[in-house]
Order: C-alpha cells, then sequence, then structure tokens
C-alpha cells in the first residue's frame, strides 16, 4: 500500500485555534492527515493586541508577503514530506487583490513544492462550489479589515446582504472565545436573503459547533476549518464525508 497523502496547515501561533483543524480532519471520513507547520509572525510583531488596527493589517499584510515566506517556509517545512499545504491564516490571506490571492499561493507552491491553498482561497472556491449568489459575514475583524474580505467574496461571484463586524484583538483572544460567543456572533448576521453565512477566522473553536449554528442561522454557515480542509482535499483529489460538518462533507452534496 502505498503512504497516505499529507496536508501541511500552515499556521502562525501555537495553541491558538488549531486543535479545531486536527479535530475535523480526524473525523473526516477518510480520515485527512494533517501536520500542523508553524510559521512564525515578523520579528517585531509580539501581540496583536497591544496593536492598533493600521499595526495589525501592517503585521498581517507581511506575515503573508512573498519576502516574509520565503524566508521562513523552508524551515518550517523542513524535513517534512507533505502532498498539500493550506495557509490557515485568514486575516494574511485576503487583504490585496484576487492576484494577490493567487501569487500567495503560487510563492508557497515553489517554496513548499506540492499544491497549495489559503482559507480565503477556499472561501473563493466553495463559493463557487456551491453556487451561492448570497451570503451574509460574520466578521470577527474591525471593519477595515473585513471590507477586504467582502471584496473578495464578490470576487468569487456572490453578494453580502448582511455584515456583523466583531473587532476582536487578537488570534489568542479569539481562541478562547466561548461557544456562547460565537454563536452570538453568527446570530448577529443572520439574514432571511442569505443562503450561507461566512465564519472566517481560524483561531475560532467551532468545529463541533456546526449543527447549533445552522440552526441559529437557518441556513448552512461554512467556517473557515470546514472550507480549509475542504479545499486542502480537493487538492489531493479526496472527498471526505463528515456529520455535522456543513454542505462542503455532505455526501451527496455540491461539494462532492
Amino acid at each position: 500500500m502505498g503512504r497516505e497523502p499529507v496536508v501541511g496547515l500552515l499556521y502562525p501561533t501555537p495553541d491558538a485555534g488549531e486543535d479545531d483543524f486536527a479535530d475535523l480532519a480526524a473525523r473526516l471520513d477518510p480520515v485527512l492527515r494533517l501536520e500542523i507547520v508553524y510559521i512564525p509572525w515578523p520579528h517585531d510583531v509580539d501581540d496583536l493586541a497591544t496593536l492598533d488596527v493600521e499595526q495589525v493589517i501592517d503585521a498581517l499584510r507581511r506575515l503573508g508577503s512573498a519576502a516574509h515566506l520565503e524566508q521562513v517556509l523552508p524551515g518550517a517545512l523542513h524535513g517534512r514530506t507533505l502532498d498539500a499545504v493550506a495557509f490557515a491564516v485568514t486575516s494574511s490571506s485576503f487583504l490585496d487583490g484576487a492576484e494577490a490571492v493567487d501569487q500567495q499561493i503560487r510563492t508557497i507552491e515553489r517554496i513548499a513544492r506540492c499544491p497549495a491553498t489559503s482559507t480565503t482561497d477556499a472561501y473563493q472556491r466553495a463559493i463557487r462550489r456551491l453556487s451561492l449568489d448570497t451570503v451574509s459575514l460574520a466578521s470577527v475583524y474591525h471593519a477595515e479589515l473585513s471590507g477586504h474580505f467582502v471584496e473578495r467574496v464578490q470576487e468569487a461571484g456572490a453578494q453580502v446582504v448582511r455584515r456583523v463586524d466583531a473587532s476582536a484583538r487578537s488570534d489568542r483572544d479569539l481562541a478562547a472565545w466561548s461557544p456562547g460567543q460565537i454563536t452570538d456572533l453568527v446570530a448577529r448576521a443572520a439574514d432571511p436573503r442569505a443562503q450561507a453565512i461566512l465564519l472566517p477566522e481560524t483561531a475560532l473553536h467551532a468545529e463541533r459547533l456546526t449543527a447549533d449554528l445552522e440552526r441559529t442561522a437557518g441556513c448552512p454557515v461554512l467556517t473557515a476549518t470546514q472550507v480549509t480542509l475542504w479545499a486542502a482535499a480537493q487538492l489531493l483529489d479526496l472527498r471526505p464525508v463528515a456529520p455535522d460538518a456543513g454542505p462542503l462533507f455532505s455526501p451527496g452534496s455540491t461539494g462532492r
């Protein structure tokens, strides 16, 4: 038997929500083998919670830049055998235009020497695969950051009919959010015009909340964990399924 394919999940902050990905990957059928690959923040970035909005945007942009990835990825990937890579830092993958989303992926592919995706790319792919025309955005970000993500959603062919901005301070803060906080954000973003709600933050522990979130919203809720692992599986030509993991992992769904 051949070796099972492995997905490398590029993640910047240890103990800030990456276990959500591991939990979903383990309950997929077939199981998706996952390796967490930590990539350091730029050297002058310590705690996002201490920065103002413009400084946060600058730190996020530099984290996902070609120059930074070329500096830190070779060391982070050294000695690993990966078959696909996912850049799981939503806000570092949507700050610039469609061309930048693609260029970031091409940079990662060149360094990792395997196919790659990012959470933003994954959302765009999911919107197209599910033929979504209208969505709501349950954003944890400041309004200025959310606006960039809205542009990426529009580039994928969907209109954002409602948006809520939580203006959370950092990924560590978000990793500590309770189920009630996550559910409340989704409830505030719910809109009868929306075919789905997007919850684009990779630090949230939302994997086990999907069924509750969908009942609250009255429509599918696409979490960052779901779409990132789905897009990575697609790169490997895998079509895993799982109960209560959203439409992308439903047997017989258009995500198949």
